[in-house]
């Protein structure tokens, strides 16, 4: 482990191969993780802000319409509207990025607490999350019930 001739790569190591300033890392069974972190909350960053996931758009909303409906919660860094390639209309969804937390958690509460556009009640979420803790148990075996679940620990190859 302290060997001088291993050399190690990436977060929390400096190029002697000794660990370097920790301060703002802990390790959690062998991974590391910023100490800012919450790991009650399951939202998770993307690399440039906060992206919320808005679903229930109207077809024909615009992009004003939605950025105008938005920007009352926070600054809005970028706005995707997708649109059907065949129809021309929007898809039903818009990717909305703020740049804090808050920001998006109030867009987020809005829609949970009726916000509509165009009659349309909408609904929105992060989109990005951490997966729920993992279990440390294996990937087939029983479920709930106590039955075994089909296929469980087969070879896919048969």
């Amino acid at each position: 482990d302290d060997d001088p001739s291993i050399r190690r790569k990436g977060r929390g190591f400096n190029p002697r191969g000794a660990a370097g300033d920790d301060s703002n890392i802990k390790r959690r069974g062998g991974f590391e993780s910023l100490a800012g972190e919450d790991s009650s909350d399951r939202a998770a960053r993307s690399i440039e802000g906060w992206i919320v996931l808005v679903t229930g758009v109207h077809e024909e909303a615009t992009e004003e319409e939605v950025q105008d409906k938005f920007a009352d919660y926070g600054e809005i860094k970028n706005l995707h509207l997708n649109l059907d390639r065949r129809t021309g209309y929007v898809k039903g969804y818009a990717l909305i990025e703020y740049e804090t937390q808050s920001e998006a958690k109030a867009a987020i509460q809005a829609c949970q607490d009726g916000l509509s556009l165009m009659e349309e009640s909408l609904s929105a979420d992060f989109a990005f999350v951490r997966p729920p803790a993992a279990s440390h148990g294996g990937g087939g075996g029983r479920n709930i019930a106590g039955s075994a679940i089909k296929g469980a620990g087969r070879d896919r190859e048969r």
